[in-house]
Order: C-alpha cells, then sequence, then structure tokens
C-alpha cells in the first residue's frame, strides 16, 4: 500500500536531487570561467543534456525514488550508490564515444567530487528527517489490528519498529486473550472491534483474521464501511506454506512468489557483469600474466600432466561447463568423483600449497571473463555431485538460478571444502540461497573484502 504522502516527498527528492545536479554543474563550470561565455557553447549545453539523461537512466533502473516513505534507509542509499556509479560510467563512456565534443576537464574534476558528497549528504538529510517524521511533519494515523495468529503478530511487530509508516497501533482484538503478547494492547474480542473504533477516532482496521473466516471478515468490512472507517485484509500467505511470499499484481491478479530475486532484475545483472569483466580482467593482467609461466615450470617439474586442470561443473541454470584450476594433483581417474580429502595421496607437493592458499582457483578468473562463472557466487560443483544432493536437499537445485562463482557467502562462512556429511552440503546450500535473496553490489564487495581477510583460514574442511 502506497503511503499516502509518497508521491509529495518522491518529487521533493526529484527536484532537489536535479537542482543539485544541475546547481553543482553550473557552479563547476563557472569556478573555471565566470565571464559565462560558455553557456552559449553548444558543447557545454549538450553536455550538461547528458549528464542529465545519465542520471535520469541511473536512478530509473535502481528506483531510487520508489517507496522512499517505506524501504528502510540501507537498501535507500545502497541504491544510491549504485545510481552514482552508473551515472559516473555513463559520463565516461558517452565522453569517450564522443570525442568531438570537447569541455575543458577541469569543471568535471570539480563536479565529480562535489556532486557525489551532496546528493549522498541531501538522501541522509531526508532519511534523517523521515526518521523523525512523526514529531516534525505528520499526524499518525490510528489504526487497530484484529485477529492476532502469527500474521497479525508480524504485522504488529514490523508496524511498531518502522516509524516512517506514520501508523500508531491504539491496540488488537481477537477472541482468545491468552494469544495477544504481552506488549499488545487487548482492547477486546473481534465483534468489539468496529465499536471501538468509532468511538476512539480510529482511521483503519488492520484484519489478519485467517481465511476460513471469510463471512465474518465481509460483515467487518461492510461495517466498517458504514462507520467511514477504511478496512485492510492481511492475507495470510504462510498458511499456504511454511515460508514467506511475495506478491506482485498482474492488473488486479495477485501472483506469489516464493522467494525474491535481485539479479533477475537485467540492471543488476548487468551490473554484476561489468564488475566481473573489470576485476577478472585486472587479475588476468596484473596475477596470472606472470604467475601462470612460473607455476607452469614447477608443477611440470614435480608430476607429468597439463598445467591446467579441467573439470566439467555445475553451471547457470544446470548448464555444464569446464572449470579451470592449477593442477594440484597427479592425473588420476577419480577426479570426477572424489573431492579431495585430509592427506589425499593424490595430492602433490606444489599442490598441497597452492590448494591450502587457494592459489589453484586463479584461472577460474578466466572462466570469469568467459562468462561461464562470476567473482562471487555459489561454487560449481561436480555433475555428480549435482546429480547426488539434488536428490536429497530440498531446493539444492534453485542455487543454479545464478551463475556460479569463485567464492561465495557460503565460503566466507566456513562451508567450503570437503562436505562428508549431507548437514554440511545442506548449510552451505542455504547460505547461497540466502545470496540468492539478498544480492547486491555492496554484498559482492563485502565477500571479496571477507575472502581476502580470512584467506580461506577459518575451516578445516579444505585441503
Amino acid at each position: 500500500m502506497a503511503h499516502k504522502y509518497a508521491t509529495i516527498f518522491k518529487w521533493i527528492n526529484v527536484v532537489v536531487d536535479y537542482a543539485l545536479l544541475n546547481g553543482t554543474l553550473y557552479f563547476s563550470f563557472l569556478m573555471t570561467d565566470n565571464s559565462m561565455a560558455w553557456m552559449d557553447v553548444y558543447d557545454y549545453r549538450l553536455t550538461i543534456l547528458l549528464l542529465n539523461f545519465c542520471w535520469f537512466y541511473g536512478a530509473s533502473i535502481f528506483n531510487i525514488y520508489s517507496n522512499l516513505l517505506k524501504r528502510e534507509a540501507v537498501p535507500i542509499l545502497s541504491a544510491n550508490i549504485a545510481s552514482l556509479c552508473i551515472f559516473t560510467t555513463l559520463a565516461i563512456l558517452i565522453k569517450l564515444s564522443l570525442p568531438y565534443i570537447y569541455v575543458p576537464p577541469t569543471p568535471f574534476i570539480y563536479y565529480f567530487a562535489l556532486f557525489p558528497i551532496l546528493i549522498l549528504s541531501w538522501r541522509f538529510t531526508f532519511l534523517l528527517l523521515r526518521k523523525h517524521s512523526r514529531s516534525f511533519w505528520l499526524e499518525a494515523n490510528n489504526i487497530v489490528i484484529v485477529g492476532l495468529g502469527q500474521v497479525g503478530v508480524d504485522l504488529y511487530n514490523y508496524i511498531n519498529s518502522n516509524p516512517q509508516l506514520v501508523y500508531s497501533i491504539s491496540g488488537v482484538f481477537d477472541d482468545d486473550k491468552a494469544k495477544v503478547p504481552h506488549y499488545a494492547n487487548y482492547l477486546g474480542k473481534v465483534e468489539e472491534c468496529i465499536e471501538y473504533s468509532a468511538n476512539h477516532n480510529i482511521k483503519e482496521i488492520f484484519c489478519a483474521l485467517p481465511h476460513n473466516e471469510s463471512d465474518r471478515i465481509e460483515a467487518l468490512i461492510q461495517e466498517s464501511d458504514k462507520h467511514m472507517i477504511r478496512f485492510r485484509l492481511v492475507p495470510d500467505m504462510k498458511a499456504i506454506r511454511h515460508q514467506n511470499y511475495l506478491i506482485e499484481l498482474f492488473g488486479y491478479v495477485p501472483v506469489l512468489k516464493p522467494r525474491q530475486e535481485p539479479l533477475e532484475n537485467k540492471a543488476n545483472e548487468i551490473v554484476k557483469r561489468v564488475f566481473d569483466v573489470i576485476f577478472s580482467s585486472l587479475v588476468i593482467l596484473f596475477i596470472l600474466s606472470w604467475l601462470t609461466p612460473i607455476l607452469a615450470i614447477i608443477i611440470s617439474l614435480e608430476s607429468e600432466g597439463p598445467i591446467f586442470f579441467k573439470q566439467l561443473r555445475s553451471g547457470k541454470n544446470n548448464k555444464p561447463f569446464y572449470c579451470l584450476k592449477f593442477r594440484s594433483m597427479r592425473v588420476n581417474s577419480d577426479c570426477d568423483q572424489l573431492q579431495a580429502s585430509q592427506n589425499d595421496s593424490r595430492i602433490t607437493r606444489v599442490g598441497r600449497f597452492i590448494r591450502r592458499t587457494s592459489i589453484d582457483e586463479l584461472p577460474q578468473f578466466i572462466n570469469v571473463f568467459m562468462g561461464d562463472m562470476s567473482v562471487v557466487g555459489p561454487r560449481p560443483h561436480m555433475l555428480k555431485h549435482t546429480h547426488d544432493y539434488s536428490q536429497v536437499i530440498n531446493n539444492y537445485m534453485v542455487r543454479h538460478f545464478l551463475t556460479p562463482g569463485i567464492t561465495g557467502w557460503a565460503q566466507v562462512n566456513g562451508f567450503r571444502g570437503e562436505t562428508k556429511e549431507t548437514s554440511l552440503m545442506l548449510k552451505r546450500v542455504q547460505a547461497d540461497l540466502w545470496y540468492l535473496e539478498n544480492w547486491s553490489i555492496l554484498l559482492d564487495l563485502k565477500i571479496i573484502f571477507l575472502t581476502l581477510w580470512h584467506g580461506f583460514r577459518n575451516n578445516g574442511n579444505a585441503y
């Protein structure tokens, strides 16, 4: 449900953002040429237009102006940072693709130093004001909640923990007082809610009664209409399965989704892919270019066989691909069946070192560059393990909605290496599904940082 002030504050933010964008640009040009002759130059005017378009595009793909009064602060700030990254990247690409548009670089140094600071400062200020909105701007809507099953309790807790919704819960109604939490103000039985609401200036009734009480719900709707009290029906989706669902509207038809997938959004997918290409290119250029010849000599001197070990692994949408590693074992016929174990006789001396330090994984950046893998994502498993575990672990195949990664949320939480017990693989899968539902570019950066920080030293299952 959209907040009644949502559109007002959306346009306040839009106006302020574009005022900052163009005002900062004007100031930056003025700092380099206060004669203002640049205002009549076509290249300058075209540059201003293109920068406005870049901001419009970045803001649109990350929806930075949607649900400003209801979204939590961290996702809002994350979306704004991502938009600034897209904005800056597009501006650079336009400059490179249109070299004949000449504007001196000095004003842009000022501009790209000032604008991100100003835009984030404004958004942070807005969020601080929003946090105190009840006392500064808005009169809270008095509401009651009818029905204190699990969904009613969840609703009560959510509204109380999100003051930006500007709702004040006067109390709750339920036929069974024993179900009401001690912290909730119990007001009486369900049939008493209309009379109480009419007499105590209640603006809205949130009804969380179970769906099998449809006749009772219909009667409450009729009575609330007579007393001009808005009625909100809260469906219990957990009654279908013990799982949270997301609702999408196809017209007036609600469609339930069992999980959120940020990377279904094409814009997010593009951002992740661009990051992968840049990151893998740097690793290939500055690390693999000189490390590969050195390791090639060392690996060849210790044992016969190829420098790289290629193994079919399960990729995105369960499509097999050849995963690359520096060869750390003697050539053997069990490599596609058995995981490496402690004191594994197949591992060479240099192999033990490069496996312990994860150097053997570095050629997978070639897989990343080619698009078969990502820097961050669920680890790709051998085809046999995918087949075996998919038979015994629920939701195992869901992890293949994502491009597999060199490191991931499971790995930085200690779930890597040999999985002797199914329970260990289950924990890995649960971590992968959490990543699928909570992806952000900032989460990827956090995982990369934790990977480098821990150096995979905190897990005893990797050999």
